[in-house]
């Protein structure tokens, strides 16, 4: 916001910032041809040329040479030091780099570009430029790339390198213009490099180039980074605007126009595509655990299953012969000796939960068809960790959803469990009560020989249920019933050409998905011998599993592409390993688009350790449909398999295009091979109803089969969308009646049939319409050179949904050792490498400490726990980058004021715009009788010398202490003498004359009474003013010095203690203590009495000044009448009905505005008995107020919000013994929009005892009146009505009812005051509004001011605010005085004192603060209510967790306002400062930012 506000003056004044890399000096520190340059420049950069790369690693870095010859003019954050202390780097384990996104590209980065090079090649104004026109980027989004193409990678990047030119200066950008490319740059710009320092002396230091937007040098980090930051915001991504506003409400948002030049299938509907038959084997059994009996019985002997130990050295082999023992053992345990013969606690049909770590699995596969042969339903879970693992609530749905009471588990795994301080296992969050039962060996029971299991046919019964977590985060468990698993066994064997007596080394996780598949139930149905190697060897030795096959002669291996990887980081190691032996090297997440990177790169390591280029084989997979489709082992020297190079721009519209323009944007996938034996497959829509895809249409895939899920455990809606899919045709009539089951992955079927892959439904991000996938930005991340900043593989990206769309979110794990400026120069390189190679802009990039992201069970980043964090607010990041200008292309339209109105505009007003003027008034004065005082005595002073004669012994005042004793009164008689003694000491020692000024400096009491009615018998003019405060002597001092020099007083009557601080060593060091005028104290008067009152010969003389700090922090002063004095008094005691009989309590600070005129005046006036409460009492006892309240059963009280919010926050609901039912009315004085949260808290809180829910009500004053609304005790109860935000900021008022959405609750300001008008006015054209307008109020009474006190005397702003009339209307020969707040009135059903309906006035909030950003008007406390909602931290959080509120509060101030933060400052508690009235000082605020005196914990710089 602060950014907004300083937006005006940077674009006025151009300015050049010259950012240098340290090696391009030399270019304009002396003249140099063109060649000579380029010789250089080239000469220069040969050794960071990378010689090799991979594909993406490339298309990244030549994406980011388009952003040529400046560096990145994005300002840095600014972080306080202390707040982010990270842990020394060899304190610090590196996390787990595997993860869901391990496996993207750019594997190889040997010869990185240097980040000399880089930050020359940078240029964010091009970049930000560029971005405006979404269409304009389309160009450089697609081209072909053919695997030939990596060789020339130096010579081309040198290309690029000879036709850049540095450019040293950025020509100021034309903010006029609506559309710009980069290209579109004015001609000025072919000025010689060295033309532009001309004036500079040729060795200057860089930092000198760095000024503000006035020339002035900057040496502070805040302000430098706010003008960098105006100079990058230019020109912000955005639709060119319509030329003006509808005022439609339901059109919120800008819904961008599809690009008419956007790709569109053209291709005729896709035919559903067979695989080969599922051939007949004799052999085949008729259930898989048919032919575990037959190994188990016939080849007892032959090896099932190797377990590795932690080093990678086999430890134990199972033998077909032990499992089937075992496996018996455990289902005549499971069946017969867990219950008793009646009651047995499983029954065939049940589910049990299998809890076994990833480093056993034999005891994992006895386990499955232990379960399997006793017919009970076994789910593979993960081993818990913690009470709270990340999904771990999740999983225990899961388990609760499956009716789930047995958990069987290891003896070693049941110790490992977390447990309580009792010994039993913890009851894991969100789980069902397990009873947990030992399957090793020696716990089992050997069954009897007559006991045989039943091991019928695979019909459709369930096998076993496999989890699945949901992008969502929910946890499935996918149903797979015996025939599916025996089918998918078939078709796998006969698409692998499994034989038996294979070995086979599986690397994946055993309990799940392929791992599962291959290497723990097609094994035993072909008699394969599985080596295991578990997730914890791979990670203390990555090449275990290629010593693996090396060893064992393995013919097939099953991975991931991150177990290429790491076998390729740790090949050194190891020289003489073969991998002649395979036959098949089967990558399970072939389906990952950057597999092919992985695929060709370990080809291009191991060919020449005998890896066949034919036995790689990708395969795709998902929970629900098993296996898709799997590359069939190759014939050697038989062609490979195609590629296809893809368009990202026609990807991202759900297109195939092959690439044919820019190959940065280019896509290269692999194919995964062929449909799987048995299965059919088609491709549908990913969203609406599953109609069939075109042939160059990227869709969802769909398998029929009889290899596949069945459903999805206790949900049967679910599985109806995903289980029972019919393809339709696009009539939307069905294609056949064979159900598909949807597999969850994107992608098409190419030439020759073969399946290409292209991402995952899960992963994929709509982003204004286009599809992105997750996995790809990852990729594109990885490919910028992140190794110094954050780990591989420890990057998670989704998207949220922020203001009508999705938006996209990167979070990486930062290195413990990398710097500020690295990880800045990371963030925003891989900004501009998303956007350049995918076209989409990321809203939010945040680095965490390392280890810190939620993580799934084998080590990968928990993507929705990640999410929810980030959304909660508590990812708590160490770096942060929001880019909301560049992602938001969808606020809406700006509004476009209409010029010129007139009369006629008022006549269109009464029909459109409202039913009336807007206008209203209190009761008219001169109805009013008011016994003869009025007539009798013109002046305050006359009153008080009335009473004293009248009413000697008449208590008028009473002041309380911390305890709610009495330590001071004063009856009129006093009152009056004390006075006079004070008058006769002005005269004597202060010599002064009738209008003088003199400064009263008191603590809140009654001698600053007494020295105020002093002054006037003396003629002279007091001026109150709040003494400094001793312990802040050089905060409050210099106030006090500048309304001493403001208001030119001649003397200043305080007490001996003041007097005393005033001259003090202390004050010397704040102000000028030499310069003050007389001082006189007033503790010991001498017995003298006055000679003559003085009297005023016209009551328009002025009687007091009034000086006050308004909320936009300007000291004024304003002069207050004799005649406004009586008039002011009057109108209070008609409205709140005072009489010499009457009691009210004042806790208010008695210094200005109305809190001075009740604290001092109205008494004297009325007679009544004023109990007055210092508000700094309340400190050290929260119930002096309420209880004295209580105790002198007060009917009307007066307080300040500071200490309403003080009792609301501080008591609670502690009453001791109050009683609040004799309260009729406790008023709020302020001059600000009524708090109703605090005083509907207030009302509620005290409800309980005796406070009648009617009683509370605020006034409303300003600086030109005081006193404008006061609830009073006659009419109408305050009214409160809900009003629409957005028409709020045009300007317009339209009613809601509550709840609506956009709803703001205001309430009524009290009632207006005898003899005060008020209008509603446009402050523009000074014409009056209608009643359904927001406009300044303007206010006549006889109790106005008479004007500023001002040094100068400024008479036209005097003129301006304080006699000023309308410029058309009835009302327009009235002389108004402008309040400076807007608010609107409105005609209420109740009915006033005078018997017509009652006006109510609303005040909305100060003119001087409202925001007018684009078009609109917004008042700064409806976006800080907003923002005080976001996160439990503010205002009591601490400061590891100042960057999570960053986000967070960009994302709500974009919700509910529609407009992007610029800058998020981040301060300590109390920094903020607030003036007595308990108001914000936000421009106070604004003026310290920007001269760097805040101190702050965080500074967000929002892109």
């Amino acid at each position: 916001i602060t950014a907004r506000a300083c937006w005006a003056v940077a674009s006025e004044v151009p300015l050049f910032i010259l950012p240098f890399s340290e090696d391009f000096l030399f270019l304009v520190s002396g003249d140099i041809t063109q060649k000579g340059y380029e010789k250089k420049r080239a000469k220069l950069l040969a050794p960071y040329v990378p010689q090799t790369q991979d594909i993406h690693t490339e298309a990244v870095q030549a994406a980011l040479a388009k952003h040529k010859e400046q560096k990145m003019a994005l300002p840095m954050p600014t972080k306080r030091r202390s707040t982010f202390v990270q842990s020394p780097a060899d304190a610090c384990t590196p996390p787990d780099t595997s993860s869901a996104s391990e496996d993207e590209g750019s594997l190889r980065r040997q010869a990185a570009l240097s980040a000399a090079l880089h930050q020359s090649l940078q240029n964010a104004e091009s970049w930000i430029n560029r971005s405006i026109q979404g269409s304009s980027t389309s160009s450089s989004a697609s081209s072909t790339l053919s695997h030939g193409e990596g060789k020339g990678t130096s010579g081309s990047l040198a290309d690029v390198f000879a036709n850049t030119r540095i450019e040293n200066f950025s020509v100021p950008p034309d903010v006029t213009a609506t559309t710009s490319s980069s290209s579109a740059r004015p001609a000025a710009i072919d000025l010689p490099p060295s033309g532009i320092v001309k004036g500079m002396h040729k060795g200057s230091n860089r930092s000198s180039l760095m000024d503000t937007a006035d020339g002035v040098p900057v040496s502070s980090r805040v302000s430098t980074k706010i003008q960098q930051l105006l100079n990058t915001l230019k020109r912000p991504k955005r639709p060119p605007l319509k030329e003006f506003f509808v005022d439609d409400f339901e059109e919120i948002v800008e819904v961008p126009q599809p690009d008419p030049n956007q790709p569109k299938p053209e291709g005729r509907q896709m035919t559903p595509v067979k695989g080969e038959p599922l051939g007949v084997v004799c052999n085949w059994p008729p259930a898989l655990e048919a032919a575990l009996q037959r190994w188990g019985t016939t080849q007892a002997k032959c090896p099932c299953l190797t377990a590795l130990d932690v080093t990678g050295k086999p430890v134990y082999t199972l033998t077909y012969g032990k499992l089937w023992s075992r496996s018996l053992k455990l289902a005549y345990t499971l069946l017969n000796k867990l219950g008793t013969k009646n009651e047995p606690v499983l029954k065939p049909g049940d589910r049990v939960a299998l809890v076994y770590p990833n480093n056993d699995p034999v005891m994992f596969m006895v386990a499955f068809y232990g379960c399997l042969l006793a017919e009970v339903i076994p789910v593979p879970i993960e081993v818990p960790l913690t009470r709270k693992d990340a999904g771990g609530q999740q999983i225990g749905f899961l388990l609760g959803s499956c009716g789930i009471a047995l958990a069987l588990t290891t003896e070693v795994c049941l110790k490992g469990l977390p447990k309580t301080q009792n010994g039993e296992i913890v009851q894991f969050k969100g789980w069902p009560r397990l009873k947990w039962v030992v399957t090793d060996s020696k716990y089992l029971s050997k069954s009897p020989k007559d006991w045989q299991p039943n091991i019928s046919a695979a019909g459709t019964e369930p096998a076993y249920i496999e989890y699945k977590t949901s992008k969502e985060g929910s946890v499935m468990g996918v149903t797979v019933s015996r025939i599916a698993m025996l089918s998918h066994c078939q078709a796998l064997s006969q698409a692998c050409n499994y034989s038996e007596g294979e070995t086979i080394v599986n690397v994946l996780d055993f309990k799940k998905d392929a791992g599962l598949w291959h290497g723990i139930l097609t094994n035993v149905m072909n008699k394969l011998h599985t080596i295991s190697v578990p997730y914890s060897v791979m990670k203390t030795c990555p090449l275990s599993w290629v010593q693996r096959v090396h060893t064992h002669k393995a013919k097939v291996a099953l991975v991931k592409c991150r177990d290429l990887h790491w076998a390729m980081m740790a090949h050194r190691d190891q020289r003489d390993v073969s991998l002649s032996s395979l036959r098949m090297l089967i990558v399970t997440d072939g389906a990952n688009p950057w597999s092919v990177s992985s695929c060709d790169a370990f080809l291009s390591l191991f060919q020449s350790h005998g890896l066949k280029p034919e036995a790689i084989c990708p395969c795709a997979t998902s929970p629900e449909a098993m296996t898709i489709a799997i590359r069939r082992p190759g014939v050697p020297g038989a062609p490979l398999p195609g590629r296809a190079i893809l368009s990202m721009n026609g990807l991202s519209f759900g297109v195939i295009r092959v690439n044919t323009e820019d190959k940065n944007s280019a896509l290269t996938v692999q194919d995964v091979g062929h449909v799987m034996p048995g299965g059919m497959m088609c491709i549908v829509k990913p969203d609406g109803p599953p109609q069939l895809c075109k042939t160059d249409e990227i869709g969802e895939i769909c398998v029929s089969s009889r290899a596949g899920g069945m459903m999805y455990y206790g949900l049967a809606g679910l599985t109806k969308n995903t289980f029972e899919v019919i393809p339709v045709n696009s009539a939307g009539s069905p294609v056949g009646d064979v159900p598909f089951v949807r597999s969850g992955l994107l992608g098409f079927v190419g030439p020759g049939s073969l399946v290409f892959v292209v991402g995952k439904m899960d992963g994929l991000l709509t982003v204004s319409g286009r599809r992105h996938n997750a996995d790809d930005i990852v990729a594109t991340g990885l490919a910028v050179e992140s190794i110094k900043t954050v780990y591989r593989g420890r990057i998670a990206v989704f998207s949220v949904s922020v203001f009508y769309d999705e938006r996209i979110v990167v979070v990486a794990e930062q290195r413990p050792d990398a710097s500020e400026e690295d990880s800045f120069q990371w963030m925003s390189r891989v900004l501009q490498a998303i956007d350049s190679i995918h076209q989409v802009g990321v809203y939010c990039l945040a680095l965490v400490p390392a280890n810190t992201l939620p993580k799934t069970p084998l080590g990968g980043i928990h993507i929705s726990q990640t999410k929810q964090h980030f959304l909660e607010g508590s990812l708590h990041p160490c770096n942060i980058l929001m880019c909301p200008h560049t992602c938001v292309t969808n606020l809406p339209k700006p509004r476009q004021k209409q010029p010129g109105v007139g009369p006629a505009s008022v006549m269109v007003g009464n029909l459109v715009a409202g039913k009336r003027i807007a206008q209203a008034s209190g009761r008219d004065l001169g109805q009013l009788e008011d016994n003869d005082l009025v007539k009798k005595h013109q002046f305050l002073t006359e009153v008080l010398q009335w009473r004293a004669q009248a009413t000697p012994d008449h208590p008028l005042f009473l002041l309380l202490n911390a305890k709610g004793t009495t330590v001071c009164t004063a009856t009129c008689l006093q009152l009056h003498k004390k006075a006079e003694r004070i008058a006769s000491v002005l005269c004597d020692k202060g010599h002064l004359n009738a209008g003088d000024n003199v400064v009263l400096l008191y603590p809140p009491g009654i001698e600053l009474i007494t020295a105020f009615y002093g002054c006037l018998y003396a003629g002279c003019i007091p001026v109150t003013v709040r003494p400094p405060h001793a312990q802040s002597l050089t905060a409050t001092l210099p106030t006090v010095r500048m309304i001493v020099e403001v208001s030119k007083a001649a003397c200043i009557l305080t007490t001996q203690t003041l007097m005393r601080l005033l001259k003090s060593r202390e004050a010397a060091a704040a102000v000028d203590v030499k310069t003050w005028p007389t001082i006189i104290d007033t503790d010991d008067l001498p017995r003298k009495r006055l000679s003559q009152i003085y009297k005023p010969p016209t009551s328009e003389m002025l009687a007091y000044l009034d000086f006050s700090v308004s909320t936009t922090g300007m000291l004024t002063g304003v002069k207050m009448s004799h005649a406004a004095v009586s008039g002011l008094c009057r109108a209070i005691k008609l409205q709140c009905e005072l009489y010499s009989s009457r009691q009210i309590a004042i806790c208010l600070d008695p210094y200005c505005g109305l809190g001075f005129v009740l604290w001092c005046l109205c008494s004297v006036y009325s007679g009544h008995q004023s109990i007055l409460i210092p508000p700094m009492e309340l400190e050290s006892n929260l119930f002096l107020w309420l209880s004295t309240v209580s105790q002198y059963k007060i009917r009307d009280t007066f307080c300040s919000y500071s200490v309403m919010e003080l009792c609301t926050k501080g008591l609670g609901n502690q009453s001791r013994g109050i009683n609040l039912s004799c309260v009729r009315t406790c008023v709020v004085v302020a001059e600000e929009r009524p708090r109703v949260s605090l005083t509907h808290s207030f009302s509620k809180l005290f409800k309980d005892i005796g406070l009648s829910s009617r009683a509370v009500s605020t006034t409303f004053g300003s600086r030109v009146n005081v006193a404008i609304c006061l609830q009073g005790t006659s009419g109408p109860d305050p009214t409160t009505v809900y009003v629409d935000l957005k028409s709020l900021r045009h300007d317009r008022v339209r009613l809601v009812e509550r709840g609506a959405p956009q709803s703001l609750l205001l309430s009524e300001s009290g009632k207006i005051l005898p003899g005060v008008k008020v209008v509603i006015v446009n402050p523009e054209t000074k014409g009056p509004l209608g009643d359904s307008h927001l406009g300044e109020i303007w206010v006549n009474s006889p109790h106005t001011a008479s004007g500023y006190y001002t040094i100068y005397d400024n008479e036209t702003l005097q003129a301006d605010h304080f006699n000023t009339r309308l410029s058309f209307g009835d009302a327009a020969q009235t002389l108004w005085a402008r309040t400076g707040y807007l608010g609107f009135v409105r005609r209420t059903e109740l009915t006033a004192a005078s018997g017509e309906r009652h006006d109510a006035l609303y005040v909305v909030g100060a003119l001087d603060e409202t925001l007018e950003l684009r078009g609109l008007r917004y008042h700064p406390i409806d976006i800080e209510t907003s923002v005080s909602r976001t996160h439990r931290s503010i205002l009591c959080g601490c400061e590891q967790e100042a960057l999570d509120l960053v986000p967070l509060v960009t994302n709500v101030v974009l919700e509910e306002h529609y407009l992007i933060v610029g800058v998020v400052v981040v301060v300590d508690p109390g920094v903020i400062p607030i003036n007595s009235r308990g108001e914000k000082q936000r421009m106070h605020l604004r003026d310290s930012f920007l001269a760097d005196q805040l101190d702050p914990i965080y500074v967000a710089y929002n892109m």
